[in-house]
């Protein structure tokens, strides 16, 4: 079940980072190649990562009501650009729209799911 899980939430990455590609003319992803590895490497970050992160920093994220969980986002998806070949984001209100916009994706992406499967249970 957790695998079914990690795969749909890297779909929805793959998806995602499509959006992020046609949005943002400074955002380039090379083929299908980088575009799987780099939805792989932020699911991964996004599931082990960042809630390490944000343990770690939770006393920051409740000072600035939010604010730092929002770069640990950033952070995520910084890392699967440099992990990442022919996958890169210049500038930094373009990693602040895509942050946006990979959220964005994955929430309503998400909601979808789960009004599907409501309805079927």
């Amino acid at each position: 079940m957790i695998f079914v899980a990690l795969l749909i939430r890297w779909g929805i990455n793959v998806l995602a980072l499509i959006v992020v590609d046609w949005m943002f003319d400074g955002v380039t992803i090379g083929r299908w190649g980088p575009l799987l590895l780099a939805a792989a490497v932020l699911t991964i970050g996004n599931t082990i990562i960042k809630p390490i992160l944000a343990i770690l920093a939770l006393p920051l994220i409740v000072v600035t009501f939010g604010l730092a969980y929002f770069a640990i986002n950033v952070l995520m998806l910084a890392l699967a650009e440099w992990i990442t070949p022919d996958f890169s984001i210049d500038g930094f209100w373009t990693y602040v729209g895509a942050t946006i916009i990979v959220w964005f994706v994955n929430m309503s992406v998400g909601w979808l799911l789960d009004r599907v499967r409501g309805g079927q249970a």
